[in-house]
């Protein structure tokens, strides 16, 4: 095991001095969403840094130990040291997954929609039961969140939901979590207590920085709709027809709205995420290389999920792609989902 190169701490405390210099500017702190960037990377360095010094002692300690196994055998200390050195083993897959997020867009914040599927009152249990699951994750990496818009079922859940998550690397984590999640369970809905099968797709954009984005929307490309706003979102959105969706008529794409207090903020946030998603539709016409970054979407049904999540017969959560798997189902949907991340970002690098 020798990942010496990879985790070079001199390149990192050099890129580290340079971030502190530059947040000396007189101007710094001018660009708002510049320097929470700086300081997002500035942070994640440092925690780079700590993560690398505790393994590098845990391992000049366990040999140590095994120096101390070669005079004396005992069985306590040797069952200590090879556990240690399995949890070692975690961490640097943990912290090689980070330092291999050098794509382009890995280090923007993310764009994230659930969208229920097949299966009714069950699918919008399911995407309620996903988004509190990622909610939970972004808590745990220490990302910002904010609800955009968030359609409620008829009966329980979401339809859908649609959240902008901010975090250094936030796009790199999420990206390979877009596809079919898949949920099979005793349906708490169903009085004769049967096993039921739900669907909820998970889609991930990466939220690129404004001054990027150059998009000149005609008047005649899009529609505006205005309704009263129904989700919980933000501080408990206005009853007045504040709520806002846009849809842009020559790609389909449509983008709502409701979190913001006044119908004209929520207007141009609508208006920002769509530019957003348009933006990206360019560069993939573009660029050959980001064919995948938006990818194929699944249709919201059997056989076309990247993960199962079983409750009932047998608690199990598989990821199809990587083949990872864990019986700690109650673990996954607490947000405990890192396991599943770092072996799809580790098997894409290998690719």
């Amino acid at each position: 095991m020798n990942y010496g190169g990879l985790f070079d701490p001199k390149q990192k405390e050099e890129r580290l001095k340079e971030l502190e210099r530059e947040m000396l500017a007189p101007n710094f702190w001018d660009d708002k969403q510049y320097s929470e960037k700086i300081i997002d990377e500035l942070n994640d360095i440092k925690n780079d840094l700590k993560s690398i010094n505790e393994i590098k002692n845990k391992i000049t300690n366990n040999i140590e130990i095994l120096e101390q196994l070669k005079e004396e055998n005992d069985e306590e200390l040797k069952m200590i040291v090879e556990a240690d050195i399995n949890n070692i083993e975690n961490e640097i897959k943990v912290l090689k997954v980070s330092l291999l997020l050098s794509g382009e867009y890995d280090k923007e914040n993310a764009i994230v929609e659930i969208h229920s599927g097949a299966g009714g009152t069950e699918a919008c249990d399911w995407a309620q039961m996903l988004y509190r699951m990622y909610t939970r994750y972004f808590v745990k990496k220490g990302y910002q969140v904010e609800i955009i818009d968030e359609q409620l079922g008829e009966e329980a859940g979401l339809k859908s939901v649609t959240i902008i998550v901010k975090g250094f690397n936030a796009y790199g984590y999420l990206k390979g979590e877009k596809g079919v999640h898949r949920l099979v369970r005793l349906s708490p809905f169903d009085s004769n207590n049967r096993r039921h099968t739900s669907f909820a797709s998970v889609d991930i954009t990466p939220l690129f920085d404004n001054k990027k984005v150059d998009i000149d929307l005609k008047e005649n490309d899009i529609k505006i709709d205005v309704y009263r706003s129904t989700g919980a979102g933000g501080q408990s959105v206005n009853t007045t027809d504040s709520a806002v969706r846009i849809t842009h008529l020559p790609t389909k794409i449509v983008v709502t709205c409701q979190n913001e207090r006044s119908q004209i903020q929520n207007k141009e946030k609508a208006l920002e995420i769509l530019k957003n998603k348009l933006y990206q539709l360019e560069i993939e016409k573009r660029e050959a290389k980001l064919k995948n970054l938006k990818g194929t979407q699944k249709e919201i049904n059997f056989g076309s999920q990247i993960r199962s999540y079983i409750l009932h017969p047998y608690s199990l959560v598989k990821d199809h792609r990587t083949n990872t798997e864990t019986s700690n189902v109650d673990k996954v949907l607490d947000g405990d989902i890192d396991i599943f991340i770092s072996e799809y970002l580790l098997d894409n690098f290998k690719n």
